[in-house]
Formats: structure tokens, sequence, C-alpha cells
């Protein structure tokens, strides 16, 4: 009975699986179908015209590409100093499950209530009004769980021989940190960095009202009042108030890119992860 119920549960897993990916092939697939036909060197290198109808995307993943560089300046420092503080400085392991259960937790807050977070400091307390470094505090703190937990495993994962080893050699805490906890989890921290940004390049809500607008804005100047564009702003606009067909068509178009983007990172960071995960097993 046992083995009937195992072998059950494993069809109905692998089904449950199959059938989400088939759902994510038809919809990358009509995304491509739809959009490819708009996706030009003009189309990546022109600005936006008539409201969205003419024109390009240019500005558009400069912003994006902006709000997600400030957004790892922003998220891997503070992931290193909590990683290092959860793997090396706590002694008691109440301590180090706590501080990954806050990070969970902080990984499951909905990202507009960063959005609302960032408007009420940012934007009105502090008088910065829409500005792309807002947008990438506020991405980079909505990130900050993935890229710290994908440290915290790869500090983990490190074969305690090397640290027995720099130990045997009378090298301080300090030292053991920079000459061998670092330089041996820097995949960890390139992985996790690489799928927080494809989750943040995707975002919408946390920059909503504080960091980007649709039309009118280039390279930014300064911070206070220096929003920028960005795709996924403008995928939301153009479709919730524009049913001319042309614009459906660049919506679409700019999807593509979005996804191109977002699926470039989490590729790139997929063979870093298995390979953590490899060592970790034979470590």
């Amino acid at each position: 009975m046992r083995k009937v119920f195992d072998l059950g549960f494993k069809w109905v897993t692998g089904l449950c699986a199959l059938l989400a990916c088939g759902v994510l092939a038809l919809m990358v697939g009509a995304i491509l179908f739809r959009g490819l036909p708009a996706v030009s060197w003009h189309f990546l290198t022109e600005q936006i015209r008539l409201v969205g109808a003419d024109g390009g995307i240019f500005y558009n993943l400069v912003g994006t590409l902006i709000l997600i560089t400030t957004a790892l300046i922003v998220s891997a420092p503070l992931a290193v100093g909590v990683a290092l503080l959860q793997g090396i400085y706590l002694r008691s392991a109440a301590g180090r499950r706590r501080l990954l259960l806050l990070l969970y937790l902080l990984n499951g807050v909905p990202s507009l209530l960063f959005g609302l977070f960032g408007f009420i400091v940012f934007v009105k307390f502090l008088g910065w009004g829409k500005s792309w470094l807002t947008g990438g505090i506020l991405l980079g703190l909505m990130i900050l769980p993935t890229v710290t937990v994908a440290l915290i495993e790869r500090i983990s994962s490190l074969p305690r021989r090397y640290l027995e080893a720099a130990a045997g050699l009378g090298l301080t805490t300090e030292q053991v940190i920079w000459s061998v906890i670092l330089p041996q989890s820097v995949g960890g921290l390139i992985t996790g960095a690489l799928l927080g940004l494809a989750r943040a390049a995707g975002e919408t809500a946390p920059i909503l009202f504080t960091a980007t607008i649709f039309a009118g804005a280039t390279v930014p100047a300064g911070i206070r009042e220096s929003p920028v564009l960005s795709l996924p702003y403008h995928i939301f606009v153009l479709a919730q108030d524009s049913f001319d067909p042309a614009v459906g068509t660049k919506v679409w178009g700019t999807a593509v890119v979005l996804l191109g983007l977002v699926g470039g990172l989490s590729l790139i960071a997929l063979p870093l992860r298995l390979r953590i995960h490899e060592e970790a097993n034979h470590g």
C-alpha cells in the first residue's frame, strides 16, 4: 500500500510540474509570437513618441538598468553583512534560525508595501519626489532576502577543512573571512544577486509612485525629482490606457524585451545555483 501511495504521489507531482511548465511555455510562446515582430534595432534605440504608438523604448531600458544596478549596489553589502552575521558571528543555533525566519518573512512581504514605505519615507518625509535612487533602494531591500539566503547557503556549504586549515594557521576571524570565506562564496553572492535582479527588473509596485514616470525622462542628473522610465511601468500604462492596435504591438514588443532581460538573468544564475548545490552535496 505504501509503495502504491508513493508511486501515485510521484505521478501527481510530475503531472503538476508538467502542467506548470506547459502553462509557462504557452505564456512565453504567446509573448514571443505577438511581440517579436515589434522588436528591432530602432525599437531598442529610439525614445518613446506619440504616447507609445511610435518610437522605441531606449530610455525605458536605460531606466530599468539604472534601477536594478542601484538595487544591486544597495543589496550586495547588506547581504554580505547579514550572511556573515548568520553564519559566523551568531553563536547560538536559535539566533541563526530566527534570523533566517526574519529573512523568509521579509521575502514574503508584498512588493506594494515596499512602494508605500518608499512613498511615505522618501517621497513625502524626505521630500525627494520621484527619484531613481528611491526606486533602487526599495528594489534593493526587496531582493535582500534572496541575495542573503543564497550567500548563506554558499557559506554553509564550504568544506570544513578550509576553515580548519585557516584556524590552524592562527588567522583571526576577520582574516578568515577576507582570505577564505568571501573569496570562496562569491559564486553564492552572484547567484543570489542575479536571481534577485531578475525579480526586481519586472516589479512595478515598488516604483509606481516613487521612481518612474511614463514619458519625459531621460538620464537622471540628480536625486530629487529625478524619475526614470522603466519597462514594467511602460507595459502597465499602455496595457491599461490604450486600445490602439499600434500601441498594442509596442506593448508586446516591450514585454519581449523585459522577458529577455529577466530570462537572461535567471539563465545565467541557474548553472551557478546548480554548482553550489553540487558542491554542498560533495562537501
